[in-house]
C-alpha cells in the first residue's frame, strides 16, 4: 500500500481547507533550554473531512490539538480555521476529552442546552438543537437524567451532543473513548461515524488505537519523534483510507491498512 502513503511535505496547501496548519512548532520553557515538543507540522484539512492523528505517547499529537483548540499558543508557524487565525478558544471549535466535563447539577438536556443558551439563541432554536442531538446520540429517553446516574459511555454521548449543539465548524477529540470498555468504545465509534456522515462536521481525532483510526477516518496522520527520541514530534506520513463509510474491521483491506500504519508508527526515528 505504498501508493497511499504521502510525506507531509508533498501536500500542497488547500485554500478551501477548514483547518490550515503551516510550519507549526511548540517549545516549552526558555528558547535556549526548553523542550521543542513539535516542529514543522504542516496539515490541510478540508471542510467535512475526518482526520485521525496517531503516534506513540510524547510525539506531540495532543499538543497540536491544544494549539488548534486555542488552549496553547504556538511558538512558530500558524493555525487557522475557515481562514481566521486561531489565537484563543472559540465557538467555531468544539473539544471533547476523555474527561466528560459535564455539569453534575444539570440534567442531560440542560447540559446540552448550556452552549446554545450562552449564545442567546431563541428558545425554540435551543430546543430544536437539543432534541436533534439527544436523538443523534440515542439519549432522548434520558433527557431528564443527571450525569451521575449515567454510565461512562452514556456520559460521553452527552459530552459529544453538548459540543455538537454549539454547531462548531471543527470538532476536536482527544482520546475521547480511551477510558471506556471495549464494547462501549465500539458502540461509540459506530455512533460517531454515523453522526459525522449526517452532520459532515470537520473532525480532528487523536487516538493511540490504529484500528479506531482506520475505522473512523478519511485520512490517518502518523506522528513520530518526541522527547524520548531526541527530535521534535512531527508528521512523518499521511495515509489515505480508501474504504467505504461502512467498514468491516475483519476485511483484508482493513487489516492491510492497520499493518501499514502500525509499521509507520513503529519506524525507527533518527536521534538529533
Amino acid at each position: 500500500m505504498t501508493d497511499i502513503i504521502s510525506p507531509a511535505a508533498d501536500l500542497a496547501a488547500d485554500t478551501s481547507a477548514s483547518v490550515e496548519i503551516v510550519g507549526l512548532g511548540k517549545r516549552y520553557g526558555p528558547e535556549w533550554a526548553g523542550t521543542q515538543a513539535v516542529a514543522g507540522v504542516d496539515l490541510s484539512i478540508a471542510s467535512g473531512e475526518f482526520v485521525a492523528i496517531v503516534g506513540a505517547s510524547g510525539c506531540g499529537k495532543s499538543t497540536v490539538l491544544r494549539i488548534l483548540a486555542g488552549f496553547e499558543e504556538a511558538s512558530s508557524g500558524s493555525v487557522s480555521v475557515g481562514g481566521a487565525p486561531v489565537t484563543r478558544p472559540g465557538p467555531d471549535r468544539g473539544v471533547v476529552f476523555q474527561d466528560y466535563g459535564l455539569f453534575p447539577w444539570l440534567t442531560v438536556r440542560e447540559n446540552i442546552a448550556y452552549g446554545p443558551r450562552r449564545r442567546r439563541l431563541p428558545r425554540a432554536r435551543v430546543n430544536e438543537l437539543v432534541d436533534r442531538f439527544l436523538a443523534a446520540v440515542g439519549l432522548t429517553r434520558f433527557a431528564a437524567t443527571y450525569p451521575g446516574q449515567l454510565s461512562g459511555g452514556m456520559q460521553q454521548r452527552v459530552a459529544i451532543a453538548r459540543v455538537l449543539a454549539n454547531e462548531p465548524r471543527v470538532l476536536l477529540m482527544d482520546e475521547p473513548f480511551g477510558a471506556l470498555d471495549a464494547l462501549t468504545r465500539s458502540d461509540l465509534q459506530a455512533e460517531l461515524k454515523r453522526i459525522h456522515l449526517e452532520t459532515r462536521t470537520t473532525v480532528v481525532f487523536i487516538t493511540h488505537s490504529i484500528e479506531e483510526a482506520v475505522f473512523l477516518a478519511d485520512r490517518v496522520v502518523v506522528m513520530t519523534g518526541g522527547a524520548s527520541h531526541g527530535v521534535p514530534g512531527h508528521i512523518s506520513r499521511i495515509v489515505e483510507i480508501d474504504l467505504p463509510p461502512q467498514r468491516d474491521i475483519l476485511s483484508p483491506a482493513f487489516t492491510e491498512y492497520k499493518r501499514t500504519i502500525s509499521d509507520l508508527v513503529h519506524e525507527p526515528v533518527a536521534a538529533a
